[in-house]
């Protein structure tokens, strides 16, 4: 079956560090555009991290540049997200999201994991 499965979540203090990871099944991500979204309670799902699978560059959201880092390992079929300094604003459920830009087009996305950022 095809499934993104999210983990790394938790509670953590401001200026605290998470590392979420994505493993990817029944399908390789080698050929993918990897992304990290999130949403908040009464807020739309933003894009955080982007990381294309051709020349490797990524994209952040404006308010986590610098702070964030998101990577791929191809032959773990994983991607993670690096989060430093973290900020109660950074509270929201992350969710891990694949696209295949080759036709078929496919996109796939994971359940999501609950980072809550809080003293």
């Amino acid at each position: 079956q095809v499934q993104l499965v999210e983990s790394g979540g938790g509670l953590v203090q401001p200026g605290g560090s998470l590392r979420l990871s994505c493993a990817a099944s029944g399908f390789s991500i080698t050929f993918y555009v990897m992304s990290w979204y999130r949403q908040a309670p009464g807020k739309e799902r933003e894009l955080v991290a982007a990381l294309t699978n051709t020349d490797g560059s990524t994209n952040y959201a404006e308010s986590v540049k610098g702070r964030f880092t998101i990577s791929r390992d191809n032959v773990k079929n994983t991607v993670y997200l690096q989060m430093n300094n973290l900020k109660p604003e950074d509270t929201a459920l992350y969710y891990c999201n694949a696209d295949r830009k080759l036709l078929p087009r496919r996109n796939h996305w994971g359940q999501g994991t609950q980072v809550t950022v809080s003293s």
